[in-house]
């Protein structure tokens, strides 16, 4: 009952630090269609659409499973901040150092190598290791 796939993937993908959202095929813009717009109708020739990204039910449909990860901007970046300080006063802090204002580049790796893991550990579930 809990185990959809979705769920799942979200679950692995938002335990990535700086992971805020996930979105599943339309996502959010699903609340603005009705059904039968959101619907993905399949022929013999296969799906018409993939509004649901690849899962319906809470398992796959068999077409690309795809989803859209929001990521949070690094903060500790170069410039001055408020804060407050140990006393709860308010308070001016620069970080400096080494920072990194875009992980993007390195995030999509990383969201990529967990939704392989995910795949991969429900197979193992469902076949066993040496299938």
């Amino acid at each position: 009952m809990f185990g959809k796939l979705d769920a799942l993937l979200a679950h692995a993908v938002l335990s990535i630090g700086a992971v805020k959202g996930i979105q599943f095929g339309s996502g959010f813009a699903l609340a603005a269609m009705s059904g039968s717009q959101a619907n993905d109708q399949r022929t013999e020739d296969g799906f018409l659409s993939n509004h649901a990204g690849g899962i319906l039910g809470g398992i796959s449909s068999g077409q690309d499973i795809v989803f859209q990860a929001v990521i949070k901007p690094t903060s500790s970046i170069g410039i001055e901040q408020r804060t407050v300080d140990t006393d709860g006063n308010d308070a001016k802090l620069t970080v400096s150092g080494r920072h990194d204002p875009c992980i993007c580049a390195r995030a999509v790796v990383v969201i990529e190598a967990m939704t392989a893991i995910t795949l991969l550990d429900l197979y193992y579930t469902a076949f066993g290791k040496d299938a």
